[in-house]
């Protein structure tokens, strides 16, 4: 386990978090909900125990959509993603685009391919589930 730690942060700045380069899965995520929350052909997460992500900065200011257990965090001012708390709360899934410091994981799949945006290709060799799938 590594002692580095990886800072992130929303588009305007607001709101800041710091999580330990020790995520355990990373994935691309092409469900419609991504795509919509991002504005994006698919969200890049990677994921870790929620514990051990730190809102250092503005967390007065998120706007969660959904519940303390399952919910997208959001900054309340510019809208960014910034986390997704899932698997009943014990989990966040960071938004690999917020991160100002390069994480050591890579995705290593992409998920809910079955619902991709059909105006986007996927053009690398990383393995496709029409669904979710665990780690």
């Amino acid at each position: 386990m590594t002692d580095r730690v990886l800072t992130g942060r929303c588009f305007c700045g607001a709101v800041e978090y710091r999580v330990p380069d020790a995520f355990l899965y990373a994935m691309n995520c092409h469900c419609s909900n991504c795509r919509r929350t991002t504005g994006s052909a698919f969200k890049p997460f990677a994921g870790i125990e929620r514990a051990k992500l730190t809102v250092t900065k503005g967390a007065d200011g998120l706007l969660l959509y959904g519940t303390a257990d399952a919910n997208d965090s959001h900054c309340g001012r510019c809208g960014s993603l910034l986390y997704s708390v899932v698997r009943d709360g014990a989990w966040v899934h960071v938004t690999m685009g917020t991160l100002v410091d390069a994480p050591t994981i890579r995705p290593s799949r992409h998920i809910f391919v079955g619902s991709k945006a059909p105006w986007f290709t996927i053009t690398d060799d990383l393995p496709q589930y029409e669904g979710h799938v665990t780690r």
